[in-house]
């Protein structure tokens, strides 16, 4: 198969989860492409079979994968970087600390990698310690522009804000928002996003003039009795977004 790595999509891009091929197979068509579907590195015993199944998903949705740790585990971040590095894919989630590890693996530019930084209780600050040591260390807490700029350093795309729980950090999310507008950086809300604040997350990160918007939405639009994610969901989801662009 010829890897595509280069994530190129519309202004807002869904990022969902998937858990077979068919899955991501209705979930991707359905969005019209414009959707990168999660497969998780915890739900794998060891690297290999995650690399043989994820090629299955690539060759099924063009490379449209996104490689996750599962709940922002920091302990699947090494995983994670070496996973990739076999299949290439368009999408990468990782910790904070590592990314340059994941770019340095990768060996190119092309695949979009996001760090994950949490929210403090203040505005404008971001705790960047979400890696497998310093998460259980005492949070860093910096303002969210050296953040970005430091994500950019390490060779990293964007800003995986993560657990927002909603819009309980509302005010923080905007100065997020804002500081990825003027440093031109792609954000990615994650962390209990439904369709009740849906479209009020997209629509705080579109008016503070984010160049691009990967907002995660996982479990609210998951069957709980298959464990797949619900294409018609994803179409509603795909409709708001339109909505919103205009």
């Amino acid at each position: 198969m010829q890897k595509k790595p280069t994530f190129y999509k519309d202004r807002v891009c869904l990022n969902v989860l998937t858990n077979s091929v068919a899955n991501a197979i209705d979930c991707y068509q359905i969005a019209e492409g414009n959707v990168v579907l999660g497969v998780l590195s915890i739900n794998y015993d060891d690297d290999q079979s995650a690399i043989v199944d994820m090629i299955k998903y690539q060759e099924a949705v063009d490379n449209a994968i996104s490689v996750g740790l599962g709940a922002g585990d920091p302990n699947q971040s090494d995983r994670v970087a070496r996973i990739s590095k076999e299949i290439q894919p368009q999408h990468v989630n990782q910790v904070f600390t590592g990314i340059g590890k994941n770019r340095t693996l990768l060996n190119q530019n092309e695949t979009l990698i996001n760090g994950l930084v949490s929210p403090t209780g203040k505005v404008g600050y971001v705790n960047i310690a979400t890696g497998p040591l310093s998460s259980q260390s005492i949070p860093t807490e910096v303002p969210i522009e050296t953040a970005i700029a430091l994500l950019k350093d390490m060779g990293g795309n964007s800003v995986k804000y993560f657990p927002m729980k909603g819009l309980k950090h509302k005010e923080e999310y905007k100065a997020v928002a804002e500081a990825c507008a003027k440093s031109n950086f792609i954000l990615e809300p994650t962390g209990g996003i439904d369709f009740n604040n849906f479209r009020e997350i997209i629509e705080i990160a579109i008016n503070a003039g984010v160049r691009q918007i990967i907002p995660h939405i996982y479990s609210s639009i998951i069957d709980p009795r298959t464990g797949e994610t619900k294409p018609e969901h994803v179409h509603q989801l795909y409709e708001i977004v339109k909505s919103v662009l205009g």
